[in-house]
């Protein structure tokens, strides 16, 4: 798992890089953070509702909020410093 994903995802989101977040989802490991950046920028290229590109822009930025915190060591709700 590549820490800078979770950052480099970050970025290009709110940068609306579009054209990396693609090669970002193509080249990534993490199969879940490529799903997500897929049903995003599916929502955001052909969905007419603001509503769900919204929610589809809020559940990437959700999954890349979680498995950047927890991938830097939490355990049990303690930060854990290495």
């Amino acid at each position: 798992m590549n820490y800078a994903d979770y950052d480099k995802a970050l970025y290009y989101t709110h940068r609306s890089q579009w054209d990396n977040l693609l090669i970002l989802m193509v080249r990534t490991e993490d199969d879940l953070l490529s799903k997500r950046i897929e049903h995003f920028l599916h929502a955001y290229n052909f969905e007419k509702d603001d509503l769900i590109v919204e929610k589809r822009l809020y559940d990437l930025l959700q999954y890349i909020d979680h498995a950047s915190f927890s991938a830097h060591g939490q355990e049990n709700g303690v930060l854990v410093f290495t």
